[in-house]
C-alpha cells in the first residue's frame, strides 16, 4: 500500500466549485487557484507525493476561519489548516482535494501575562518570533523542534525537541485553545487557570489531532523563567549503545538536565564538515544545563563522571552563550549538513519513542538494521525522553532503494511498538504512519473512529489523515 492511498471518494467537483465561488465572493484576492501556491500548500518535506489542494485561502481572524469551514460544510469540501509548511507526514496534503487555510497572517502575539507566566498567540505565530518577542521580559517558550514552526502547527502535531526532556512537550505547555469545528462553530477548550478539573480534557483533545477534529485559531501557551547560568556540553562515546547508557543513567541519578541530544558517527562528520566544529568523529551526546552558576557546575561534573563509567571520553562543557550558540546552529542546522555528504540523495525523516530502559536496545538494533539494509541512515535524537530519529538517504529514481528503506522503517515502527514505545514521539502521523495506529492503540482507534465522527460527520477536516480509512 503507497503511503498517500486514500479510500474514499473526492470531494463532488461542481460543489466544489461552488463553494470555491462563495469563497472568492467573501475574501476576493486572498482566495488563490495559482498552481504555484497550490502545490506549495501541499509541500510536505518527506517523499510522499505532493497532492496541493484545489485552491487557498489567507485568513486574518477567528471569524474568518469561521466562514471558510462553514461554506466548505454546505457544499462538503474538506478543509486542510497550513501553518509553516515544515510537515514531515504528509499532514499538508490533500488527497480528496479541498481548501487549504492558510494561518500565516494570523501571527499577532495578543496578550503576555508575566506574572501568570503565560501568553496568548493567534496560530501563525512561530516559535522563533515568539522568544525573540518576549527576550526583554525574563521568559521564554521552551519547545524546540529544529524548524521555525508555526505554534498552531506545533499545537497540532504534538510537537517536542531539545528542551522536551526538561520542560515538557506541547502537551504540557498549552493551558488553552479557541478552535473552529467542522460545523462552523467556535470553542474555548479551557481558561488560563494553571490546572482544571472541570469537565473533559477539550484542550488535549485538541493537541495532536492534526486539524481533523478542529482548526485551531488561538492559544494560550505556559512560560518559563529564562535560566540564570546555562552550560553547553559534549561528550564522545564507542557507539551510538554507549551514549544511549549514559542518558539512561543521567536520568536515573535524577540531574535535571535540560538537552541532551545524540549525534551518531554520520550526524558528526556532517557537522565537522558542514560548521567546522572539528568534533571526534564517533557518536557523541550534545548536552545543555540550566539553573544557578553552581547548580549548573554540579550537574556538568557529576554527568561528566556517570559518562565515564559507560566509555564517555573527551567531556567538555562550556558557558559562554557564543559558544553554546554554535553547537547548537550545528546541531539545527543539521538536515543542511547532511545534503553535502549525499548529494543527489532526499531524505526520509522518521522517528520512534521508546521507554528509557529500552533506549540503548532499540538504537542499537535500528543502527544495526540500517546497516544490514544497505543505506545511509544516520541516527539523532532527543534520547532524553527516549525519542530519536533516523534520516535515510535515498535515490529517488532507484525503486530498490525506495523499497529497502521502506522496510528498514516499518521494521522500526515495529520494533519502537513492541518496546512499548510509539511509532512516532513527535512528527505525527500524517498520512505515512496511519498504518501503525491500529497495531499501537488496538481498538482505541475505534474510539478515535468515534470521535471523529461525531464532531465532524462528513469527514471534511484534514480527511485521510491519522485514521486508517
Amino acid at each position: 500500500m503507497s503511503l498517500t492511498d486514500v479510500t474514499a471518494a473526492p470531494c463532488d467537483p461542481e460543489a466544489l466549485e461552488r463553494a470555491i465561488a462563495a469563497l472568492e465572493a467573501t475574501f476576493g484576492d486572498r482566495l488563490s487557484r495559482k498552481p504555484g501556491i497550490r502545490t506549495q500548500h501541499g509541500h510536505t518535506s518527506t517523499y510522499m507525493p505532493n497532492q496541493p489542494p484545489d485552491a487557498v485561502v489567507f485568513t486574518r481572524s477567528t471569524e474568518e476561519v469561521q466562514a471558510v469551514v462553514r461554506i466548505c460544510a454546505a457544499h462538503k469540501v474538506p478543509v486542510i489548516p497550513f501553518g509553516a509548511g515544515t510537515s514531515l507526514e504528509g499532514g499538508l496534503n490533500a488527497p480528496l482535494g479541498g481548501i487549504s487555510v492558510d494561518l500565516s497572517g494570523m501571527n499577532r502575539i495578543i496578550a503576555v501575562n508575566a506574572e501568570d507566566l503565560d501568553v496568548i498567540v493567534e496560530p501563525g505565530v512561530t516559535r522563533e518570533d515568539l522568544n525573540a518577542y518576549l527576550r526583554d521580559t525574563g521568559l521564554f517558550f521552551p519547545i524546540d523542534p529544529g524548524a521555525n514552526a508555526s505554534i498552531g502547527g506545533m499545537v497540532s502535531t504534538r510537537a517536542s525537541g531539545t528542551n522536551a526532556v526538561r520542560y515538557g512537550t506541547m502537551a504540557d505547555n498549552v493551558r488553552n485553545l479557541t478552535a473552529v469545528l467542522a460545523d462552523g462553530s467556535i470553542v474555548k477548550t479551557g481558561q488560563r487557570a494553571p490546572k482544571s478539573s472541570a469537565g473533559y480534557d477539550l484542550t488535549h483533545l485538541l493537541i495532536g489531532a492534526e486539524g481533523t477534529l478542529g482548526i485551531i485559531t488561538e492559544i494560550t501557551l505556559r512560560l518559563h523563567g529564562i535560566p540564570e547560568a546555562m552550560a553547553a556540553a559534549i561528550c564522545s562515546f564507542p557507539g551510538v549503545g554507549a551514549a544511549c547508557e549514559a542518558t539512561t543513567l543521567c536520568r536515573q541519578a535524577g540531574i535535571p538536565i535540560a538537552r541532551i541530544e545524540l549525534m551518531d558517527t554520520g550526524c558528526v562528520q556532517a557537522v565537522n564538515a558542514h560548521a567546522g566544529l572539528g568534533l571526534p568523529e564517533q557518536p557523541l551526546l550534545l548536552l545543555e544545563f540550566h539553573g544557578t552558576p553552581a547548580g549548573v557546575a554540579e550537574q556538568a561534573e557529576l554527568f561528566g563522571e556517570l559518562a565515564a563509567h559507560v566509555g564517555g571520553s573527551g567531556f567538555d562543557w562550556v558557558e559562554r552563550p557564543e559558544a553554546r550558540s554554535r553547537l547548537w546552529k550545528a546541531r539545527h542546522e543539521l538536515y543542511f549538513a547532511m545534503q553535502t555528504i549525499v548529494p543527489g540523495k532526499r531524505p526520509i525523516p522518521n522517528d520512534a519513542c521508546v521507554p528509557i530502559s529500552r533506549l540503548a536496545e532499540c538504537v542499537t538494533e535500528t543502527a544495526a538494521d540500517i546497516a544490514a539494509s544497505g543505506l545511509f541512515g544516520p541516527i539523532l535524537g532527543h534520547v532524553g525522553d527516549g525519542n530519536f530519529h533516523v534520516a535515510l538517504y535515498v535515490d529517488m529514481d532507484d525503486a530498490d532503494e525506495i523499497a529497502r528503506a521502506e522496510a528498514m522503517l516499518e521494521r522500526l515502527s515495529e520494533r519502537a511498538i513492541a518496546m512499548d514505545g510509539t511509532c512516532t514521539g513527535e512528527h505525527g502521523i500524517g498520512q505515512g504512519k496511519r498504518r501503525y495506529m491500529r497495531r499501537e492503540h488496538g481498538a482505541g482507534v475505534d474510539m478515535m473512529a468515534r470521535i471523529k465522527r461525531a464532531l465532524d460527520p462528513d469527514n471534511i477536516l484534514n480527511p485521510g489523515k491519522i485514521l486508517p480509512d
